[in-house]
């Protein structure tokens, strides 16, 4: 035999060596499976979707100077059903003595305890505030912060002691999302795999394709949740629906491999048709991803980080699913072809030729009536209702948290507490402030160290000279200026104690908690009586100081009677920043709560909106350019895409449904980059028969070849998203569902009837747009004086022998030889004989 050979592929040479060592990657996946199921729990996941707002927005700096500064004590409102107001004294009064309980009050607002007189005469209005028929609101406030384990363990006590009573707890003590959510997900995942099942078996061709493809997902998905804690910490929203949206999103690759595999043990031995599938499909599949990879890297250009966090983890995910599929897959083929071969079943898929049919004769009506509602899904879309917090959002599932808030709320209505920081140590200004914002109609309360009430009408902040101090609290003037004397030398006010000090005025919180100090201390001996009023003084005190002064900045407290969000209250924000204005430096005050957070997000949304839009379409764009060498087909796709885009949302601009921003935002980018690869395959089925038959033809082969791809994974990724909507209690993640969900089907509708209408008239624009990219072409030529040559690739040239394969292209000659399948069709310019 003489025979010139060739050096193979790079792509050959890998796949030959995946194929071969496959025994070595299943032991290299098995110790990546064990050691995945113990590191998927070092991830630490973030509940607090503020903490990804920009270091520049007012909420975070507001977020970061309370955190470094001040204590924020954890708070929670009870509401006790079926209960008289006297029953609801007595339970407050219980609540109270719970050890890590620090007060529990009839009505108001949990927060900074005050010294104020509680015994004063309680009006009709106040009564109301707490008791409405037979509900009591009873507001408590913890010795420790929302993580603390002292508050949890007393929140745990309020339950047994409420355990008789019919009552709701609204609290973010015990409120564990990242739990809720992973028992939720862990609900969808189960549910969506029997889906998958069912699936993959009715477009499957034999029963034994349906392990390699479970047993290739769940190790790529196991290795996703096992390398997050490379990130070190995860939004709960990366953690919750990534493993969802990861089986959704990668689904085509494994099928794209499986139907390689198939095709080639048509005419070649298992060995060799694995290497001639992977090192085809190695390439093709990495160019199919890079259009979901581009819409996502498109998200973690965000101003809001969730985006970076989504975008990061989701890619990964995708990059681990093509690793599983590259070098998993391929042995789990080799062990299961055998059984591919023996469970062969007939194709449950039908045929949908009348339907490309029907579709491709409706095109002078369905792409000028795509053309109207490409226009009304822009314009409905602009009036899309976006919120930015959970307070206008309906889940079809309610948590047990949810529903207590939501009974609290209904019956005693909503709160909205503010926070305002403002540079420490100007009492008067605080006071000052205080007093103008309780004028506003807008404002409730308004509650700060400056009009906290000590005793007999003095505030906290109240400065009092000796006289006045010894006559509040009847102590002998000559100690109190013996005392005034003492603070004087430790603030090192030498000038006071030798001018006299009967002018000297000293704030009361400080001279109450400096002559505590001295009586610790031993300096200062007190009468019984007065001694004791200081010890209850003193906790109190320092509970107000620590939650309401810090080190360069004071804390006041604003309840609003405003809603969480809109225009009026995003107007208010600006006006309680104007009457700050007035005794501080503009950027020295900061207001922060959800108010704020949802004023900020908004801001961040106008922005993030135009940077998602067009930075997924350019970078599809640039990977469409040169996946076809056209111009003009990118184009017609990114218009079907985008149009679909734009008709799903314009269903909430229709309906008046709110819409969470972030769902609208991530569902862009991966509707962009994931539903256009349905566009993908038929596009390139249809390129590549119109060569070797009519347009129309090729369109109706075109659309039954794509058909069971983008029925497998648009119905895959339907269904996911659709659990996720109905399934998890989070009102982000559930947005994400219900307009992913809505956004696939109707992408698969447009790709399977209005694409095939548009490439058949835009056929012309596609050919005439096309442009070529010279590559150094490597020649390969083979010898033969007689033998069995296996071929993967372009072949240009004569053959001499017998052909026995499954080909796609024109033949220049003549051909003797029986169609088994297919179709054949004679060129009008050459003649063509066909024995068959």
């Amino acid at each position: 035999m003489d025979k010139q050979t060739e050096k193979p592929s790079f792509f050959t040479r890998l796949a030959t060596m995946i194929v071969d060592k496959r025994n070595l990657i299943f032991f290299l996946y098995f110790c990546a499976a064990i050691f995945s199921l113990f590191s998927r729990g070092w991830v630490a996941v973030c509940n607090d979707i503020t903490e990804y707002l920009p270091a520049t927005t007012e909420t975070r700096q507001g977020l970061t100077i309370m955190e470094e500064e001040l204590t924020t004590f954890a708070t929670a409102r009870v509401m006790v059903s079926h209960v008289t107001p006297d029953i609801a004294r007595s339970l407050a009064e219980r609540m109270e003595s719970i050890e890590g309980v620090s007060s529990a009050v009839l009505g108001g607002s949990a927060g900074a305890n005050t010294t104020a007189d509680d015994d004063a005469e309680e009006t009709p209005e106040d009564i109301a505030a707490y008791f409405k028929g037979a509900d009591a609101l009873i507001s408590v406030t913890f010795d420790g912060e929302e993580d603390d384990d002292i508050s949890l363990s007393a929140l745990n006590g309020i339950k047994e002691l409420l355990e008789p009573y019919d009552f709701y707890i609204d609290s973010p003590v015990g409120a564990d999302q990242a739990d809720t959510l992973g028992q939720e997900m862990g609900v969808i995942l189960a549910i969506a795999a029997v889906v998958i099942l069912l699936v993959l078996l009715f477009t499957s061709r034999s029963y034994a394709e349906i392990p390699v493809l479970v047993i290739t997902f769940a190790s790529a998905a196991l290795l996703n949740l096992g390398t997050n804690f490379l990130f070190g910490e995860i939004s709960f929203v990366s953690n919750s629906v990534t493993v969802i949206l990861q089986l959704a999103l990668a689904i085509d690759y494994a099928i794209i491999l499986l139907h390689r595999f198939l095709e080639e043990r048509e005419h070649a031995g298992d060995r060799e048709a694995c290497i001639t599938a992977l090192s085809a499909a190695i390439p093709a599949i990495s160019a199919s991803s890079l259009t979901t990879i581009s819409g996502l890297a498109a998200m973690m250009f965000m101003e809001f980080r969730i985006g970076f966090d989504m975008g990061m983890v989701l890619i990964k995910a995708i990059c681990l699913s093509m690793l599983s599929v590259f070098t998993l897959m391929p042995g789990l083929l080799m062990i299961f072809c055998k059984a591919m071969e023996r469970t062969r079943h007939k194709n449950f898929v039908p045929s949908i030729d009348r339907w490309g049919a029907w579709a491709v004769k409706l095109r002078f009506i369905g792409v000028p009536v795509f053309t109207l509602c490409l226009v009304g899904g822009f314009l409905l879309s602009n009036r899309c209702p976006y919120v930015y917090g959970y307070s206008q959002i309906e889940t079809a599932r309610q948590n047990e948290a949810q529903i207590a808030q939501q009974r609290i709320n209904e019956t005693f209505g909503p709160q909205n507490v503010m926070a305002l920081l403002v540079p420490k140590g100007d009492y008067d200004s605080e006071k000052a402030l205080l007093e103008r914002l309780e004028t506003y109609e807008q404002v409730d309360s308004a509650m700060g160290l400056a009009n906290i009430e000590a005793m007999d009408g003095y505030t906290l902040t109240d400065a009092l000279t000796p006289r006045q101090f010894s006559e509040l609290i009847d102590m002998d003037y000559e100690l109190a200026c013996l005392l005034y004397s003492a603070y004087a030398a430790d603030q090192e006010e030498y000038g006071r104690i030798v001018g006299g000090v009967d002018d000297y005025t000293i704030p009361l919180m400080d001279i109450f908690l400096f002559i505590h100090d001295c009586k610790e201390e031993g300096y200062v001996s007190l009468d019984e009586g007065l001694n004791q009023d200081i010890d209850d003084l003193y906790e109190q005190l320092m509970d107000a100081r620590v939650q309401m002064m810090g080190e360069h900045y004071s804390r006041m407290v604003i309840s609003l009677n405003l809603p969480e969000e809109g225009e009026e209250t995003f107007d208010f924000l600006k006006t309680v920043h104007a009457e700050a204005e007035r005794y501080y430096e503009p950027d020295s005050v900061y207001l922060v709560g959800d108010s704020t957070s949802d004023y900020d997000l908004s801001v961040s949304f106008a922005r993030d909106n135009v940077m998602i839009s067009v930075l997924s379409v350019v970078f599809v764009i640039i990977v469409l350019l040169f996946t076809f060498m056209s111009v003009g087909l990118p184009i017609l796709l990114i218009l079907v895409i985008q149009g679909s885009i734009w008709v799903n949302f314009a269903f909430p601009g229709i309906t008046g449904k709110p819409i969470f921003f972030m769902s609208y935002l991530i569902v862009t980018a991966i509707q962009m980059g994931a539903n256009i690869d349905y566009a993908i395959v038929i596009s390139s089925w249809f390129n590549e028969l119109k060569g070797s038959m009519s347009k129309e033809q090729a369109m109706i082969r075109a659309l039954s070849l794509a058909f069971p791809t983008v029925l497998t994974s648009g119905s895959i990724l339907s269904v996911a998203a659709f659990l996720i909507a109905k399934i998890t209690t989070e009102a982000s993640i559930v947005g994400i569902g219900e307009c992913l969900c809505r956004g696939t089907l109707i992408s698969m509708f447009l790709v399977m009837f209005i694409l095939p209408q548009m490439l058949y008239l835009g056929d012309r624009i596609v050919e005439r747009t096309r442009f070529n990219l010279k590559f150094p072409e490597h020649e390969r030529s083979s010898l033969l004086s007689g033998g069995t040559v296996y071929v993967s690739g372009r072949v240009r040239g004569r053959v001499s022998g017998i052909v026995d394969a499954t080909m796609h292209g024109v033949i220049h000659g003549e051909v003797s030889a029986m169609v088994e399948t297919g179709d054949e069709e004679h060129s009008k310019e050459e003649e063509h004989e066909t024995h068959t």
